[in-house]
């Protein structure tokens, strides 16, 4: 018998953080459930440690270098439910999310395509609650640190259920067959914004997005940068540029040229680092500075970009 939801997470070698998030899957749901999990470059060690303590997941083994997209489609690809949980590793519930946001889609219609819990961090700060459509200016804007998503507004951080207008890609529940029609997560982007991108495809297919304010999850996110920063940031710097530009070269132009600017100025910022420990924070910023500077003006998928400045990247 098919499941009720089909439980979407993708892990990149950190049982630390699987395990407890597993944990609280398991304590608080009731629906009928499947896991599916793809387990990106785990080691053979925890692979096989991770095998013996929860058999009862479906484990898809990655080990070519791939993105948020392409490694959650693996496992979308196989889900048998007739709503997909799609949730990062790094998150803990201690509330039924998974079987109060399935309850909410049967009191709505059935155009409502997706529903996000509210997104906290792990001191109790809002991270999203709802999200407001995604333009060129608010992507600049965000760039500068200048958009607050924890404040109340038109799509977002209203009380219980409410319409919004694109998604988390840390939380959310999903019709399996709207997502099946949408195409999945767009591999174009490798790292963001494939989540904001699928809530305005949904809208664009005339299905709608939800928010339910009183579910609530907890999203440990905020870890400072490491060296995979310098790969990960260009990457998502030109899935950004190609997705909120929308096809349009002179959008590109402008929205690439004020971050190489803005890119430019950090670097010089970091420029006395840039012999020091290539490990160090300031060496980092310096390099993945860079980086973002040489990725805008390329033609160059986000695919290629990260697999050449992975190799990059200091062991």
């Amino acid at each position: 018998m098919h499941a009720d939801v089909s439980i979407i997470i993708v892990s990149m070698n950190r049982p630390d953080l699987l395990y407890p998030c597993l944990e609280s899957i398991r304590k608080h749901t009731a629906c009928k459930y499947e896991i599916l999990l793809t387990a990106y470059r785990f080691s053979e060690e925890n692979l096989t440690a991770f095998k013996h303590d929860w058999p009862e997941v479906r484990l898809i083994a990655n080990d070519s270098l791939s993105g948020f997209a392409e490694n959650n489609n693996l496992a979308l690809k196989e889900a048998t439910g007739r709503f997909c949980f799609v949730v990062n590793d790094d998150t803990l519930m201690d509330m039924p999310v998974i079987d109060r946001l399935l309850e909410d889609f049967g009191k709505l219609p059935e155009k409502i395509a997706a529903i996000s819990p509210k997104i906290v961090l792990k001191d109790g700060r809002i991270q999203t609650c709802g999200r407001a459509p995604w333009t060129p200016c608010r992507y600049l804007r965000h760039y500068l640190h200048l958009v607050d998503e924890s404040k109340p507004g038109k799509w977002s951080c209203k009380d219980g259920l409410f319409r919004t207008w694109t998604l988390n890609g840390a939380c959310f529940m999903i019709r399996t067959d709207v997502f099946r029609e949408a195409g999945w997560f767009d591999e174009t982007y490798t790292f963001t914004p494939e989540d904001i991108a699928l809530g305005h495809l949904l809208n664009a297919m005339g299905k709608e997005v939800w928010t339910d304010a009183d579910v609530c999850i907890t999203h440990l996110a905020g870890a400072t940068a490491g060296p995979m920063e310098t790969a990960i940031k260009p990457t998502r710097v030109r899935g950004s540029l190609i997705f909120y530009s929308g096809g349009r070269p002179i959008v590109y132009a402008l929205m690439g040229a004020f971050i190489w600017c803005v890119e430019a100025l950090r670097s010089i910022r970091w420029l006395p680092a840039r012999r020091t420990d290539p490990k160090s924070h300031a060496a980092i910023m310096y390099r993945t500075a860079r980086n973002v500077m040489g990725s805008i003006f390329t033609h160059d998928s986000t695919k290629e970009i990260f697999t050449r400045l992975y190799k990059e990247v200091p062991r």
